[in-house]
């Protein structure tokens, strides 16, 4: 999937220690890339190999830093509920990146 035209994304990933990490990307498969190249944020750095398990196109970046932070006030339940009901299915497949 290249860079979207058509708006930001909101992401969250799962950590090698299971913790979960929340961003905004025009492009979430390439920030991922990113982040287990260590070249993402500081947090994921010491918690490789991460794995894209959200992701939700809002509108432009000020709604997607809206979004991010409606996230991280979200109880790690509530984080879980949201990305098992994406599309009613696992989390997203390594071949969507």
């Amino acid at each position: 999937m290249g860079a979207s035209s058509a708006g930001w994304y909101v992401y969250i990933l799962r950590c090698s220690d299971g913790t979960l990490y929340t961003g905004t990307a025009r492009d979430p498969c390439a920030r991922l890339q990113r982040h287990n190249g260590g070249r993402g944020a500081k947090y994921t750095r010491s918690r490789l190999p991460v794995d894209l398990v959200f992701r939700e196109l809002v509108g432009n970046h000020g709604d997607a830093l809206r979004r991010e932070a409606q996230i991280k006030r979200l109880s790690r339940q509530d984080k879980q509920l949201l990305i098992s009901s994406v599309s009613g299915c696992d989390p997203v497949s390594s071949a969507d990146h």
